[in-house]
């Protein structure tokens, strides 16, 4: 699973995941849990990440003096312009529920671009070959299987989330400009159209808010 959307042990997201009986409501809560993506990430995720030199099972590279300083700069920024500052111009409590509205307004729309993208009804979770550890389909149809988009036509949701419903031309052309997706989304759905490729889409938001509940439901089951 994409480290983006791993949520062990609270969310159960693919068959290969470890099930647990608290899953069997995940499809209810998940909301709850989606929210707190924020926190966990700047908090816990980006140190664990740090210190054990790896993201999911993939090892980083060895990191340089410059890179170092560069975490721990960009961390202590990051506590003294949300954390300090606030607490010594507005007080504690101001900054708490402040901080607190934005840090669960951000987790929750970042968990649920990235959810409605990659775990809803219609993409797949392949698997590597145990013997050889590659996976059947070449590295853009591997991408296509994947990935969805949701509301592309939809200029509010598009500007909103940065392109990222168009979560297929971003994995495709992560290099290129999101306002340019539209028209490269066009040519891809094209391209599929003429390979016999899937190209999964939910043209309404709603739609796929559904497909990703119904896919809890069922991941939900052991």
């Amino acid at each position: 699973v994409d480290d983006d959307i791993d949520a062990r042990p609270f969310l159960r997201l693919c068959e290969t995941q470890k099930f647990y009986k608290i899953h069997r409501f995940q499809h209810l809560y998940f909301w709850a849990a989606y929210s707190l993506l924020y926190l966990w990430w700047i908090f816990f995720t980006d140190y664990r990440k740090y210190f054990k030199g790896r993201i999911g099972p993939v090892k980083l590279k060895k990191m340089n003096l410059s890179e170092h300083l560069t975490f721990w700069g960009f961390k202590v920024l990051h506590m003294g312009i949300f954390v300090v500052l606030p607490i010594l111009v507005v007080g504690v409590i101001p900054w708490l529920v402040g901080f607190l509205t934005l840090a669960l307004v951000a987790g929750f729309v970042l968990s649920i671009v990235f959810q409605l993208a990659h775990t809803v009804q219609d993409t797949e979770f392949p698997q590597a070959d145990p013997v050889t550890n590659k996976l059947g389909d070449e590295w853009a149809i591997h991408q296509l299987k994947t990935t969805a988009n949701f509301s592309n036509r939809n200029r509010l949701i598009s500007w909103w989330v940065g392109g990222l419903n168009f979560q297929i031309e971003h994995h495709l052309f992560p290099r290129i400009s999101h306002v340019h997706y539209p028209a490269i989304s066009k040519l891809i759905r094209q391209t599929c159209a003429e390979f016999g490729i899937q190209y999964i889409e939910y043209p309404r938001l709603r739609y796929a808010v559904a497909s990703h509940v119904s896919f809890l439901r069922q991941m939900g089951k052991p």
